[in-house]
């Protein structure tokens, strides 16, 4: 299904380009042909802050991207915030992919971390914890690549988010950690590009119980 309607220009984008347009045009009005360097940030503005509808994939177990970008690392380590053993996908986001995140799974937001330094370098941290009805544990956690700018969230803690659900936003790129359960299947390979909302990293394995072998006795006619 495709996540929910938002706009084909992400929102957080629209005043830098309404005034980079108001000076273009004023600029064009005055000097003419001197305006073409404004009308090329005005078209860099419109490439960077786009953001496409995603077709969510028809899988409730599926762990889909959070972000664009390349995986840098898929390793288990001890989870930080919840204090568990969990893997570890590492994505990196360039500079020009789309910034826009979307929740990797449906659930709800229990916890959320803003600012959290707990890197070696003290590297600011946020991060987002979702637990599904089947009470499986998902981290979210961003390293902006621009410290000085806050990422933005739109989900609070206590809400319900969906599956592939824009729900954040991260101006210039980040690396992103998402921490799922041990047992989970990874779908993904260290250097894959991947798409936000649309391709899964991960789909969270439950076992089914196996019904107990109901002794029925000895069958008739036995003696």
């Amino acid at each position: 299904m495709l996540a929910y309607r938002y706009p084909l220009i992400a929102r957080e984008g629209w005043h830098w380009i309404a005034l980079a347009a108001a000076i273009a045009l004023l600029l064009q009005w005055q000097f003419g042909w001197l305006a073409a360097p404004l009308w090329l940030l005005v078209a860099l503005l419109l490439f960077l802050f786009r953001d496409p509808p995603r077709r969510v994939p028809p899988s409730p177990l599926g762990i889909v991207s959070p972000v664009h970008g390349r995986v840098l690392s898929i390793d288990t380590a001890q989870d930080p915030y919840l204090e568990r053993q969990a893997i570890r996908l590492v994505i990196q986001m360039r500079m020009n992919d789309i910034f826009s995140v979307r929740s990797p799974m449906e659930g709800k937001v229990l916890q959320q971390w803003i600012g959290k330094r707990d890197a070696p370098d003290g590297e600011p941290r946020y991060a987002q914890w979702i637990q599904s009805d089947e009470e499986d544990d998902v981290l979210l956690v961003s390293a902006p690549r621009l410290r000085a700018v806050r990422p933005r969230c739109y989900v609070h803690s206590g809400e319900r988010i969906g599956q592939g659900q824009r729900c954040g936003f991260i101006y210039f790129g980040a690396r992103v950690e998402v921490w799922v359960p041990t047992g989970t299947r990874i779908d993904i390979r260290r250097g894959d590009r991947l798409r936000a909302g649309s391709d899964i990293i991960a789909t969270l394995v439950h076992e089914k119980a196996v019904p107990p072998k109901v002794d029925s006795g000895p069958a008739s006619g036995d003696h």
